[in-house]
């Protein structure tokens, strides 16, 4: 990853935006990083990263909650209703 202070990222903008493309930059300001640059490839599998990873863990804690209210049954049970619940919820 490329490293950048804020005032060279100012001056060579455009070159920045070169950079970006085919790799992350890491844009500093007095020694620290304030900013991070990167292509809108990245930032979609960043993205898509982070939801799953939201998925799973949401999907998780219902899983454990289900199977602690004593009501058992299965996780595609779990899923349809908590699907149910969202559906008259709007």
């Amino acid at each position: 990853m490329i490293t950048m202070t804020s005032a060279e990222a100012q001056n060579h903008f455009g070159m920045l935006l070169d950079i970006a493309q085919r790799e992350p930059v890491t844009i500093t300001r007095r020694g620290r990083p304030v900013a991070y640059l990167f292509s809108p490839l990245d930032y979609a599998a960043i993205t898509q990263a982070r939801k799953d990873l939201t998925t799973e863990q949401t999907t998780a804690k219902l899983l454990t909650a289900f199977r602690g209210s004593g009501r058992g049954g299965s996780a595609a049970r779990l899923v349809a209703e908590r699907e149910a619940e969202r559906q008259l919820e709007t």
